[in-house]
């Protein structure tokens, strides 16, 4: 972090020297188009940071389209709210997490099956924003094929953005993304006894 400056004047030429260059970027991106956001990282809060572009995209009157992997049955807050909102589409893979159904072949066939809802999505120009929750994790356990879906985001219609979300993104999709955002773990409630709680983390 810079250090304060606390003299008035060296401030404010400060200021004026970073308005400068900032605004200099801002003229310079002119390029407007679908735009590929990655958030991965060991963190917490990396669905919450999706669902937050969700309701600001539904707030400019975008249609959204949301996949949600891994979820299952397992109900939460933004479920709720979110499927009463018009102008977004919401599916959640059929079984929950990996380590409850402890069935390969299942949640491969559960993969897939979500996979082609996100599919349909990502070929659907009027959809304008897709998000992939927890979709890393589908590519890491090689339930879904890799190139294949690298190439369905990569085919997306030029103006549809996307976000995708979950831990341990592959270089791949790091390379492929135009934003990506690593959010890192420095303590968790739950690693000292707190339950997850209500409207925090479901």
């Amino acid at each position: 972090m810079a250090k304060t400056i606390k003299d008035p004047e060296l401030h404010q030429k400060r200021m004026q020297a970073i308005k400068k260059h900032v605004d200099k970027r801002i003229a310079n991106a002119q390029e407007d188009k679908g735009t590929f956001v990655l958030l991965t990282g060991n963190g917490k809060g990396k669905s919450s940071s999706a669902l937050g572009m969700v309701a600001r995209a539904l707030g400019h009157n975008l249609k959204v389209g949301v996949v949600q992997f891994l979820k299952g049955d397992w109900n939460t807050g933004e479920i709720d709210f979110f499927r009463k909102q018009q102008g977004v589409e919401w599916q959640i893979m059929p079984s929950g997490f990996t380590w409850e159904t402890q069935n390969r072949e299942a949640d491969s066939e559960s993969s897939k099956q979500a996979w082609q809802m996100a599919l349909r999505m990502l070929q659907d120009a009027s959809v304008d924003l897709v998000v992939l929750d927890e979709l890393t994790y589908l590519l890491h356990y090689e339930y879904l094929d890799e190139d294949e879906v690298l190439a369905a985001l990569m085919a997306r219609p030029e103006n549809q953005h996307l976000v995708v979300t979950g831990r341990g993104a592959s270089d791949a999709l790091i390379a492929l993304a135009d934003t990506v955002s690593e959010v890192k773990e420095v303590k968790h409630a739950f690693k000292i006894g707190i339950k997850a709680q209500k409207g925090l983390e479901f």
